[in-house]
């Protein structure tokens, strides 16, 4: 399948070029002739990115895309205007535009540009897929590494496997028996100790104060209770 591009501009001249610089390229196009056609679209489909003019009839492109990005969609979006002013790509990067073009383009500039950018993003969400994140712990499991607010953790290989256990299942309490057959693997011969002194280790490297843990919560009588 193409990929989809949604095409905002007000000058059904600049549509057709656009349309047609895309089609070139192989990928499908879709157009909105204002921000609010835009935003109406982009409530039932999905593009693989988004071509926005600043100038449209009913509102700036500038707030269409402050509007995406409050409702939560990410969909990377290319500004394309004849407004070379360097506080426009400035201003429109920093409310999450992904790139900026002037007019007059070059089609061909264009369309490598736009193919870059679709490249660019499925290859960030595919590394992304392999990142588990629960509050701020971060399990990669491309590389078998945690970490706490973006700083790494230094854990033993049981250690590893109790918090990924933990941040796999936030909020469900654990027994003892479980986390035994979980990380040990068996629930012959449970070995209460080791799980405390596992619990105690992981708690150090975690835990701001070991003695007042705020993640590995002790469930009297129970078990544990991992809150992220």
């Amino acid at each position: 399948m193409a990929d989809k591009v949604l095409i905002v501009d007000d000058d059904p001249s600049i549509c057709k070029l656009l349309e047609k610089v895309m089609h070139s390229n192989d990928l499908e196009t879709d157009t909105a002739g204002s921000g609010t056609k835009a935003l109406e679209r982009l409530k039932h489909h999905t593009y693989d990115v988004i071509l926005m003019d600043i100038m449209l009839g009913d509102m700036e492109g500038f707030e269409v895309i402050q509007h995406l990005r409050e409702d939560g969609i990410q969909t990377p979006v290319m500004i394309v205007s004849g407004r070379n002013e360097d506080y426009d790509s400035i201003y429109g990067l920093s409310i999450g535009a992904d790139d900026y073009i002037t007019k007059p383009f070059r089609p061909v500039v264009l369309g490598a540009k736009v193919k870059a950018l679709i490249r660019r993003t499925k290859n960030m969400m595919a590394s992304q897929s392999s990142l588990l994140e629960c509050g701020p712990f971060t399990y990669d499991s491309s590389t078998m590494r945690f970490y706490k607010d973006g700083e790494e953790l230094i854990l033993s290989s049981k250690e590893s496997a109790l918090l990924l256990l933990f941040i796999k299942h936030p909020g469900q309490i654990y027994t003892k028996d479980m986390i035994y057959e979980q990380v040990w693997g068996t629930t012959v011969a449970i070995d209460d100790n080791a799980i405390m002194v596992y619990i105690n280790r992981l708690r150090g490297k975690i835990e701001k104060d070991r003695q007042k843990p705020a993640h590995i919560i002790t469930v009297r009588g129970v078990g544990y209770r991992f809150v992220p």
